[in-house]
């Protein structure tokens, strides 16, 4: 039985170049595709795949968040965390989502479906590089915790930080999650309040500091 893949990145090139490479293994099928976190959520729900390439750093819905849904509603389904980063931040917000696997995006061909069948035989991979960068935490005692990117910042808060962050209206954000523009502008408030931040260009940094989102977003 092969095993099902969604492939999720928001860069189109990659897409195509992992598409063309997993399709060439016989025990393996791409069984759909997404170019933002909120879409990858929705394709992992409608379409059960055995495991989803995920990249760390989605639009809308960034990496984590995006694992965090994916797994409530499929916890059969194995998340493979892809990134340019390997800076312990990344790592352990994406392995405290649930991720049972974190690639640098420079890893070479071989490792990721190495990475593929070890996950989907229940077990956990990190790469050599990526296992130092999570022990580097450990000695300087950052703490795996399951809080969002900030302590008092729910996930829901998280996620309209991101929204925001990424140029979206609170217009756009209400259609986005279904709620009232009141109850974006609310969530907004809140977490300007929490951070003791007074407007969105600060909240953007602060969104780019913690890794919530790019500016390529």
């Amino acid at each position: 039985m092969s095993i099902r893949i969604l492939l999720a990145d928001d860069h189109r090139l990659l897409r195509d170049g992992l598409r063309a490479l997993l399709s060439g293994e016989p025990a393996m099928k791409i069984v759909g595709e997404a170019d933002n976190g909120r879409v990858a959520v929705e394709l992992a729900r409608r379409l059960s795949p055995d495991v989803v390439l995920l990249d760390a750093n989605m639009p809308e819905l960034n990496g984590a968040l995006a694992t965090r849904k994916i797994l409530a509603d499929c916890p059969h389904v194995r998340v493979i965390a892809l990134s340019m980063y390997s800076d312990g931040r990344f790592v352990r917000d994406l392995l405290r989502a649930g991720a049972s696997a974190y690639l640098l995006k420079t890893c070479g061909f071989e490792e990721l479906v190495h990475a593929i069948k070890v996950v989907t035989a229940g077990k956990d991979y990190l790469s050599p590089d990526i296992t130092a960068a999570v022990v580097k935490d450990y000695v300087q005692g950052m703490e795996l915790s399951d809080s969002a990117p900030a302590a008092n910042i729910s996930n829901r808060e998280t996620e309209v930080l991101q929204l925001l962050a990424e140029g979206k209206t609170s217009k756009e954000i209400a259609s986005m999650l279904g709620v009232s523009v009141k109850t974006v502008t609310t969530h907004r408030q809140n977490i300007m309040d929490k951070l003791d931040i007074r407007s969105v260009a600060e909240l953007t940094k602060y969104a780019v500091r913690e890794g919530l989102t790019t500016l390529e977003s």
